[in-house]
């Protein structure tokens, strides 16, 4: 991940300081009404917020994906996927929070969403892959409780 786009610090409410309002914006706005399933996936939003996912930065991930997710058609594949990755760094948050009964939950959540798509790859990812990886989560998760 280029320097220029990690961000200070992860943010977890309770333990680290909030970003500034605001600091997301100009990455946030790449995401933009009318844009195709195609240039979302291109998107400074949608490759940031993934690079954050896999990087640690949870908060940061949602922050970014939450304006590719809104403007995807409602019901299509691309916005269930979006969601679920949005729910996963969800969970990784709560994980790093230590809730992990909200992150298994959260988990349910991703698996609920990925099983509504027709599997395949979706923006990028692959639902089986997705799910794998949301399965070992929830392996780790049962252990922390």
């Amino acid at each position: 991940m280029p320097k220029a786009l990690t961000p200070t610090h992860a943010y977890v409410p309770g333990k680290t300081p909030r970003h500034p309002e605001g600091c997301f914006d100009p990455i946030r706005d790449t995401a933009r009404p009318g844009m195709t399933e195609q240039e979302l996936a291109e998107s400074a939003a949608f490759q940031t917020g993934v690079a954050y996912l896999e990087h640690g930065y949870f908060w940061e991930a949602h922050e970014l994906l939450e304006p590719v997710w809104m403007v995807l058609p409602e019901g299509s594949d691309a916005r269930l996927m979006v969601q679920a990755l949005i729910q996963l760094a969800n969970a990784h948050l709560k994980q790093k929070m230590d809730r992990p009964k909200a992150a298994l939950r959260l988990c349910d959540i991703v698996h609920a969403l990925l099983g509504q798509t027709d599997g395949g790859a979706i923006m990028t990812f692959d639902v089986a892959a997705l799910l794998a990886r949301v399965d070992s989560l929830a392996v780790e998760l049962r252990y922390m409780h």
